[in-house]
């Protein structure tokens, strides 16, 4: 993120760079840590990835360097977002942890959080796709920053079209448990089989393996 601001803003200082990263809330979408930045700043400046050009000082507030990226800097940057735009990258998912297990007698529940679920997404779409058009109207953002917000409302409805297909599925699991009996193997102990449950987990968790698209972003 410093890299990067600095070669598309030219020289700043740290104040600047922090108040661009909490004006684009890139610590909610970005995993930026904005209290980091300026530890950051003087580690890349020893590592020679940035350079101090001046010392500005206003009235009696603490002088400030004002540092620009170096070649070392743009080489590394160049590196950085090849790699940020050509892999795909996977982080924890909970929510595929809380789906994958719950136990059939608690569909129902689920299906009223799922509800809840669904709500939440919905609002967050909806804030995301009118704080995009009303930046864009205004001229404050540029066409990547609009293609970034379109692309967090398209996640978002493609989630709550899945979110439709998931209802569908737990709807029939819940009718079909309704009516079917037991094994006699299951009526004995009480109980699934703990080793065919593990064999099933183990064969579905892959599709867990993704994030979470409800997690809040704002460019």
């Amino acid at each position: 993120m410093v890299l990067g601001t600095l070669q598309s803003s030219g020289p700043l200082h740290g104040h600047e760079i922090r108040r661009i990263a909490e004006v684009t809330s890139v610590s909610s979408w970005g995993g930026v840590s904005v209290g980091a930045l300026y530890r950051e700043l003087r580690t890349m400046d020893e590592t020679g990835h940035v350079e101090s050009v001046r010392t500005e000082q206003v009235g009696r507030r603490p002088a400030r360097t004002v540092y620009r990226i170096t070649a070392l800097g743009e080489a590394e940057l160049r590196g950085l977002r090849e790699e940020a735009v050509t892999e795909i990258h996977h982080g924890t998912d909970p929510f595929g942890v809380a789906l994958l297990f719950t136990r059939t007698d608690d569909l129902p529940t689920l299906l009223g959080l799922l509800k809840r679920r669904r709500d939440a997404i919905r609002a967050m779409r909806d804030g995301i796709a009118a704080e995009g058009e009303a930046l864009h109207s205004a001229g404050t953002i540029g066409p990547l920053d609009a293609a970034m917000f379109r692309r967090r409302v398209i996640q978002l409805d493609a989630e709550l079209a899945w979110q439709d297909d998931l209802d569908r599925v737990i709807e029939q699991a819940v009718a079909d448990s309704s009516g079917a009996r037991p094994t006699a193997g299951a009526e004995e102990s009480g109980a699934a089989d703990p080793a065919a449950a593990a064999d099933r987990a183990d064969e579905s968790h892959q599709a867990y393996e993704t994030d979470d698209p409800t997690t809040e972003v704002h460019t």
